[in-house]
């Protein structure tokens, strides 16, 4: 579990980014490439598999992502600086300027995790031009991956920064964060993410920036250096992608996307609260749709210890094509 501490002077100093990062979302959708249960961006995978161009030119970025961003514990904090937030140019300059001595501690780190190819010891070489043509790739698979689906992600973001400013205005900071259950719990001073690891960031007077994310899926995440400027990358809510959800899946148009999403998510068992994150939904409303799949044969449903489980009938896996 993550946990942020606050002081009075975080509280004044936390908002909410206009919009997506575009490094952050070049990091989080290469997670998303390989999964099996892409629920709500089956879609978006659907559309780039199609376009042999697009994959052409993505398949580059995508292999460096899988070295320096493997999904897991860690990932280098330098690529996904700051300044990011002021565009691409900018954030990809700010990558390939990054110090020699973060970058190759940083790399070094990545290391004791996970096994790296030769390459990766460059990156740190002044002389070597591994860096910006790791730059160059990037641009290259942004421009294959995401540049098509600015649209789709512009008007899923905005609909969800509208969601965010309204639970402001009405409830202040403990209604913004209120707004983001079951993914946060606000227990003033702390807010609680459920992480992979366990952490604890106090924010000693910083504030806390909370960055909308098309790509981020189930759990929100932040930097791995404490040291930095505080940030949390939070997935957008799930009703704000369902537009894209009803072009790309014929079955949200029989059971209705939410309810879709989460016959998608139930695998082969979940919990309640498992799939009220997955699917970026309230418990409540979990605990609504898998009523009416359970009703309708295509769950079912037990109560292990305090919580309630679910999976797949036989109907639900043909009806999902997983037979």
């Amino acid at each position: 579990m993550l946990k942020i501490h606050f002081t009075p002077a975080d509280l004044a100093r936390t908002n909410v980014a206009p919009a997506v990062d575009p490094l952050w979302e070049i990091v989080l959708s290469g997670f998303q490439l390989d999964r099996l249960e892409t629920t709500l961006l089956r879609p978006w995978v659907h559309r780039l598999r199609s376009d042999p161009a697009r994959v052409t030119a993505m398949r580059p970025g995508a292999r460096v992502l899988g070295v320096l961003a493997p999904r897991g514990a860690y990932f280098p904090d330098f690529l996904t600086p700051g300044r990011g937030a002021l565009g691409l140019d900018l954030g990809l300059e700010a990558v390939r300027s990054v110090d020699v001595d973060r970058l190759t501690h940083e790399v070094h780190r990545l290391g004791t995790h996970h096994p790296l190819p030769p390459w990766t010891r460059d990156l740190g070489n002044p002389s070597s031009d591994v860096l910006r043509r790791l730059v160059d790739t990037w641009r290259s698979y942004h421009e294959a991956v995401i540049r098509p689906e600015e649209d789709t992600i512009q008007a899923a973001v905005d609909a969800d920064l509208a969601q965010r400013a309204h639970a402001i205005l009405t409830g202040g900071l403990t209604g913004l964060f209120d707004s983001l259950a079951p993914l946060l719990r606000w227990r003033a001073p702390v807010l609680e993410v459920d992480y992979p690891l366990d952490r604890h960031i106090h924010l000693g007077g910083r504030g806390l920036r909370l960055i909308p994310s098309y790509f981020c899926q189930g759990t929100p995440i932040s930097l791995a250096d404490p040291d930095l400027p505080p940030i949390l990358v939070y997935p957008i809510a799930a009703e704000h992608r369902l537009p894209d959800q009803r072009s790309g899946d014929p079955l949200a148009s029989l059971l209705g996307p939410t309810r879709a999403a989460v016959l998608h998510a139930v695998g082969s068992g979940r919990t309640t609260s498992e799939l009220a994150r997955r699917t970026t939904i309230s418990i409540a409303s979990a605990s609504r749709h898998t009523a009416v799949l359970r009703e309708a044969g295509l769950i079912s449903s037990w109560r292990h210890g305090a919580t309630i489980r679910h999976s797949l009938t036989d109907t639900g896996t043909r009806l999902l094509g997983r037979t």
